[in-house]
């Protein structure tokens, strides 16, 4: 993405930075990501919702180019808000749009700013990187996630291995997190290429430091068959669907043996 000059920037920051200029009203949805070998919920990612809990899309209906940077800013300062309303003490996961970043120092400043009024920790939210969106300036992206470390954020690329650039992001960079995305996961203990496939991502990731998390588990057979690929980060219906303004707790059945 061709960066704005500094004008364009600072007319940017007065605009978006406080996410006002997209009017729409908008909450949140939770969905636990849960740890199968401690047996614990390791966080609870916020989608994006209507304020009567419509379906995301239609929130996104209204984001375009014009507004998309505080779309980015109001939808990070009103998870943190209601994370910390309800009292959540696991990590927070937000999805954020690279595309609408500019300048990564100058953009987390809101998001500074909201979990410091909500004392919400910074070292309990976590930035999805969707790898759906295409990322044209990897550059971009890099020093993104680069300032989001040295902040103390954790780092996840979303839905890997349906999106664009595949493993050429991680080539260019190291997130903490990769989140399997659920063409990969679905029906994985009856599909043994499928299998195949994960089992060496995982080892992949282990081998660059990487922690893999799947991404739409739906029945028991997936849940065994990710555990035997040495998988043991997981989210999906299995354990609980999202819960509209609260905190899902996973069913006790789904942990399994």
């Amino acid at each position: 993405m061709p960066q704005p000059g500094p004008h364009a920037a600072d007319a940017r920051c007065s605009i978006c930075a406080d996410g006002e200029a997209f009017g729409a009203p908008l909450a949140f949805a939770f969905q636990p990501i849960v740890d199968l070998g401690s047996r614990t919920v390791f966080a609870h990612e916020a989608l994006v919702r209507g304020p009567a809990g419509e379906p995301a899309a239609t929130v996104l209906a209204q984001v375009d180019d014009r507004n998309r940077y505080a779309f980015d800013q109001r939808c990070r300062r009103d998870a943190i808000a209601a994370a910390a309303r309800l009292g959540l003490s696991e990590r927070l996961s937000i999805n954020f749009m690279p595309n609408a970043i500019y300048r990564a120092s100058a953009c987390i400043q809101a998001t500074l700013r909201a979990a410091g009024a909500c004392g919400f920790p910074l070292e309990r939210i976590m930035f999805e990187i969707t790898e759906t969106e295409r990322v044209n300036d990897v550059a971009h992206l890099v020093e993104i996630v680069t300032e989001y470390k040295r902040l103390g954020f954790l780092t996840a690329l979303d839905d890997f291995g349906a999106g664009y650039s595949g493993l050429n992001l991680l080539a260019a960079f190291e997130p903490d997190i990769v989140k399997l995305d659920m063409e990969l996961t679905r029906a994985l203990d009856a599909r043994p290429r499928s299998r195949t496939i994960v089992q060496s991502l995982q080892r992949l990731c282990e081998e660059l430091g990487i922690t893999v998390i799947a991404e739409g588990v739906e029945t028991p057979g997936e849940r065994d068959a990710l555990l035997d690929c040495g998988i043991t980060l997981m989210q999906g219906w299995l354990f609980a669907r999202p819960a509209f303004d609260a905190l899902a707790q996973p069913q006790a059945e789904a942990w399994g043996a």
